[in-house]
């Protein structure tokens, strides 16, 4: 028997999420600015970032308890956007946090309770994972929470420690991810298939602090840190194939297809790809300059030029010639604005910031476009066959 859950939009998700949490205890907070205060990191990239000196004994908070809807970017996988199922620039993290409060036997309990109960996903389409030393963890979800020991699996560091960054607070995580063929058995689950198995909700015991030489201190109180993506729980239970076709992108990529005069469904795989990149940067793009970032040559502002140029760049690949990022741009101001009135507060910074920047880049590739052309020429003059390193650099890195 496979799991059933009801089809549910993006927004109601999010208020489930928020709404469980809140009837136990916790204060629901607004979303972090993705200008973090931390100085260690460029952007907001997790959900805990914002607690990050509560984690550390540096900050007293307000609340034993707290959830949010944090909004992150991570750009590190940015070649793989559009080309998976999942990677994105932009995501937001439902969390639930515990600050000396409640810790593993809890934190479990609640996540399975909200995975079957109130989202209802079926027990038989659900598999954990615990870290390989985490004896407690397997055992809470084996004696308390009835998971059969076959699909609970210990997995290494690299995918049940984790870290914010190379130092500062840690600790072991436990992952639950949603089978989506559980009909082939317990036999050899691995868990890297993401085409049977997607990870939706890593609940992180917060225990460590790593100094810079790599030690494990105990934090001043055991903490929670989860996290549940919220586009991968839409793509679930909207039954779509990846997070891109999901009501909290799809629209996008639908507005850019209507420009293009293009399809998505019965687009190439290539074009595809197009109208997801373009999907996903417009939104991280939408809420940078939201949060007050602008388009330049170092750090974030530099993280903005380069999302929108990649923007720009792949709506000329699908035959878009003139301006458009404003119009998609609208599409995901209108999606975002209900839960984050500051996209639609600054809507006329967002689209004079995008229309300058992808005015000055069009031309910019235009030269370098007919830059290339005389290069191309040059070389078949010479009877060469390749262009020098230095024009290609010149042409990656001045002209897009």
């Amino acid at each position: 028997m496979s799991s059933n859950p009801q089809y549910l939009s993006g927004n109601e998700i999010r208020n489930i999420f928020l709404d469980f949490f809140a009837q136990r205890n916790h204060q629901i907070l607004p979303s972090a600015s993705l200008v973090p205060e931390d100085p260690t990191v460029l952007l907001t990239i997790a959900g805990m970032l914002p607690f990050k000196p509560i984690f550390l004994g540096q900050r007293t908070p307000e609340f034993k308890r707290a959830t949010t809807s944090q909004k992150c970017i991570r750009t590190n996988d940015i070649e793989n956007v559009g080309r998976t199922k999942r990677h994105q620039t932009f995501f937001e993290m439902l969390g639930n946090f515990s600050f000396g409060d409640y810790f593993k036997e809890q934190a479990i309990a609640w996540g399975w309770e909200i995975s079957t109960q109130v989202f209802g996903f079926s027990p038989e389409n659900l598999v954990v994972s615990v870290f390989e030393d985490d004896d407690e963890a397997f055992g809470i979800w084996r004696d308390q929470i009835g998971v059969p020991v076959a699909r609970i699996k210990r997995l290494g560091e690299d995918d049940n420690f984790w870290a914010s960054g190379p130092t500062g607070p840690c600790g072991p995580s436990s992952e639950i991810y949603y089978d989506f063929h559980p009909e082939r058995g317990d036999e050899n689950i691995d868990l890297e298939d993401d085409s049977r198995f997607i990870e939706f909700y890593n609940l992180v015991f917060m225990q460590y602090n790593r100094d810079a030489s790599g030690n494990l201190t105990p934090l001043q109180n055991k903490n929670i840190d989860t996290g549940m993506g919220l586009e991968r729980m839409a793509q679930i239970l909207q039954k779509v194939p990846n997070n891109y076709e999901t009501d909290l992108i799809f629209p996008i990529i639908q507005t850019a297809g209507q420009i293009a005069g293009v399809d998505y469904h019965s687009s190439d795989e290539k074009t595809k790809v197009s109208l997801k990149v373009i999907g996903d940067h417009i939104r991280a793009v939408i809420h940078m300059i939201a949060d007050e970032i602008r388009a330049s040559n170092v750090g974030r502002g530099y993280v903005l030029r380069r999302l929108i140029r990649r923007v720009v760049r792949h709506g000329r690949l699908i035959g878009i010639s003139g301006e458009f990022t404003t119009q998609v741009a609208e599409t995901a101001i209108a999606l975002s604005e209900s839960a984050y009135p500051n996209v639609r507060q600054r809507e006329a910074a967002i689209k004079a910031e995008l229309q300058r920047e992808e005015s000055n880049f069009l031309r910019t590739l235009d030269r370098g476009e007919k830059l290339l052309e005389e290069i191309i020429q040059e070389v078949k003059q010479q009877g060469e066959t390749q262009i020098s390193g230095e024009s290609a650099f010149s042409l990656y890195d001045t002209y897009g």
